[in-house]
């Protein structure tokens, strides 16, 4: 049965269609043949009980420069569509977090991909706190002693933003490094948050794992390898994006987490597996699945198009 989608997202017309994944969403959900409308974050209001969205009814296609054709704007009653795909990118700020409560007015009448409650509770270095065993040594703190502890007991550390995203503002810290003082203070005053620290694993020299998991299974993965003098592994600072299968330890760290993932309606989701060690779980927009399929992998768009017809037809 056809459906009516909305995607909430940055500006299409900016899109990478050869790399973007929200774009490979659209055109699968094209190709089934429902209807889709587009619309900024911006462009959503809450007023009386009502949900609305100023969006263009879209066509999406395969053709650089000439990717997407906007119909007239208009006032859209989110409850009448049948999916809302919430892909707008991070940071994880409280315009994102208002989003979601908004949304949340909607679903499960209207289902919410992801689903928005959980979204919320779930930013992206901190879910993955709950699962023991399976992340490297981590420290969450604004206590500048205790970080300077922590890398006087790891002696080589990563520091990054809490909410951050992109590799933004992520730094290798040695023991000796200098820049500790100076580098807290820009931390503090641009962030009210705490910091994330984590024990530099060296085995992000032979890359950053992505992998992607849909409505809690496993069904791809990518492997980033960072750049020569770069500690990141993110492909938009360089990181080179290679094919790659999946290890008995990745299996073992999914089905830790997939029944999660699974139970709180968190249907797309990436994790970075660095070595043994899983670091982040991503649920607000992640990416990757363009990248997997040119390897040769599954069409991951496809399936989770159908997770979500599955799920609109339980509703």
């Amino acid at each position: 049965m056809p459906l009516t989608i909305a995607i909430q997202m940055d500006p299409i017309s900016a899109v990478d269609i050869e790399a973007d994944s929200t774009f490979a969403l659209a055109l699968e959900a094209q190709i089934r043949g429902h209807e889709l409308y587009y619309y900024l974050t911006q462009n959503l209001s809450f007023q009386d009980g009502l949900v609305t969205a100023r969006a263009h009814p879209i066509i999406v296609r395969p053709e650089k420069g000439h990717h997407v054709t906007m119909g007239p704007e208009r006032v859209i009653d989110l409850a009448d569509m049948d999916v809302v795909l919430m892909r707008q990118d991070p940071p994880f700020d409280m315009a994102y977090i208002t989003a979601t409560h908004i949304l949340e007015h909607i679903h499960p009448e209207t289902l919410v991909v992801n689903d928005p409650f959980h979204v919320r509770n779930a930013p992206e270095k901190l879910l993955v706190t709950h699962f023991d065993g399976l992340m490297p040594p981590t420290l969450i703190s604004a206590d500048i002693d205790a970080i300077k502890a922590f890398r006087e007991t790891h002696n080589d550390i990563i520091l990054k933003p809490l909410y951050g995203n992109g590799g933004a503002g992520v730094f290798r810290l040695k023991r000796d490094d200098q820049n500790f003082n100076a580098l807290m203070e820009l931390f503090t005053e641009m962030y009210r948050e705490p910091v994330i620290a984590q024990a530099y694993l060296p085995a992000v020299r032979d890359g950053d794992k992505r992998i992607i998991l849909v409505d809690g299974e496993p069904v791809g993965a990518l492997n980033r390898r960072p750049a020569e003098g770069e500690t990141r592994s993110n492909l938009h600072v360089g990181g080179k994006a290679e094919a790659i299968d999946l290890s008995a330890r990745d299996l073992e760290i999914c089905t830790a987490i997939g029944p999660t993932l699974r139970d709180r309606g968190l249907i797309f989701v990436g994790i970075d597996v660095i070595g043994n060690y899983l670091t982040e779980i991503n649920v607000t927009s992640p990416t990757g699945i363009q990248e997997i399929k040119k390897f040769g992998g599954a069409d991951i768009a496809a399936l989770i198009w159908d997770a979500i017809e599955r799920r609109v037809q339980i509703n």
